[in-house]
């Protein structure tokens, strides 16, 4: 039996990716194998495909870091057939087989079953950033950071961590500063809960060690010089949670803010999480998420879509949510 999959592979120049079927012969060592109805398609897949960084480390692979589906044969305790799962991180779509293609086969200790009333397509419209959000936030509650200590800014809130971000910290009563470097979607970020809006450029340059004090906390997606001013505006005992470095891995910043106003600085690594972080991280997204204005952020397209997406993704040109359906549930055309 084969099965649809996008290939990347290694080039004298570089990566190629190709849409093609793949032998079930082939999926990689697992005790699990999922059929897989929709997968997503994140920052990280996208420099994947286009080969703009070194994600991958074993060609040839399938690239995608999420998947959700329907269990075909376990030999793991936790999981039978039949059962729904989805899965995050542990490599998957780095050095293992990922999640856009048609199946997978993986270690049932990497899934997690699917939350109570969400569905397969909302979980990927969710993924990694909707999983990598909710751990930030998570992460703010337990540094004490409440909707009364003052205002939360989310950078590269045009992206899917600091969409689904905005929607979480709105819907639990957080006021909400969003920065992002594109104008025009100021009625979009609002719709999902933004009480402000700011340009990235104020925050994208090499700034002071001390600024004026604004917010009481942060989810950052981009790292470098925002990141550093981030700190640098904290409140007195503000909390920055740190989960993305979009614009670069560098911090060019002070111990200014630590010392002088007791800044806590909260790394997010959401690719290796216990079971128990995992579940309820999933858990509080099925509780607290809109998903009726998470739809409003999500586009759907099919498995041959993907590789020009990946292109699009990477050059900032995609707003929200990219779900890839696979199979049956793969849509007739793009919307």
């Amino acid at each position: 039996m084969t099965f649809a999959a996008i290939l990347i592979d290694k080039t004298a120049t570089g990566v190629s990716a190709r849409l093609t079927e793949v032998d079930d012969a082939a999926l990689p060592d697992g005790d699990v194998t999922v059929q897989i109805s929709h997968s997503t398609l994140n920052y990280k897949d996208g420099l994947a495909i286009t080969g703009k960084a070194p994600i991958a480390r074993r060609f040839p692979l399938i690239p995608g870091i999420d998947f959700a589906g329907i269990v075909t044969a376990s030999r793991h305790p936790r999981f039978s057939a039949g059962d729904a799962v989805l899965l995050n991180g542990f490599g998957v779509g780095e050095g293992h087989w990922g999640g856009l293609a048609e199946r997978a086969r993986v270690n049932g200790d990497w899934l997690i079953a699917l939350p109570d009333g969400m569905s397969a397509a909302r979980a990927m419209a969710l993924g990694t950033a909707g999983y990598t959000a909710m751990l930030c936030v998570i992460a703010l509650e337990r540094q004490g950071v409440v909707p009364d200590r003052g205002p939360i800014i989310v950078t590269g809130a045009g992206g899917g961590v600091g969409g689904v971000a905005i929607q979480i910290l709105h819907r639990l009563g957080y006021r909400v500063t969003a920065s992002t470097g594109r104008p025009g979607e100021s009625d979009y970020l609002r719709g999902l809960g933004a009480d402000e809006i700011i340009d990235r450029a104020l925050l994208s340059a090499p700034g002071k060690p001390l600024s004026k004090a604004r917010w009481a906390g942060a989810v950052d997606s981009v790292g470098s010089h925002t990141l550093a001013n981030v700190c640098a505006a904290m409140q007195d005992d503000g909390v920055v949670t740190a989960c993305g470095l979009a614009q670069g891995m560098d911090f060019p910043g002070s111990v200014a803010p630590f010392i002088l106003r007791g800044v806590t600085l909260v790394g997010i690594n959401s690719v290796y999480r216990p079971l128990a972080d995992r579940e309820q991280a999933w858990s509080r997204l099925a509780r607290e998420i809109d998903f009726a204005t998470l739809d409003l952020m999500t586009t759907t397209i099919g498995l041959a879509e993907a590789i020009p997406a990946a292109t699009a993704l990477i050059e900032g040109k995609i707003r929200g949510r990219l779900v890839v359906a696979l199979g049956a549930c793969a849509p007739e055309h793009s919307p």
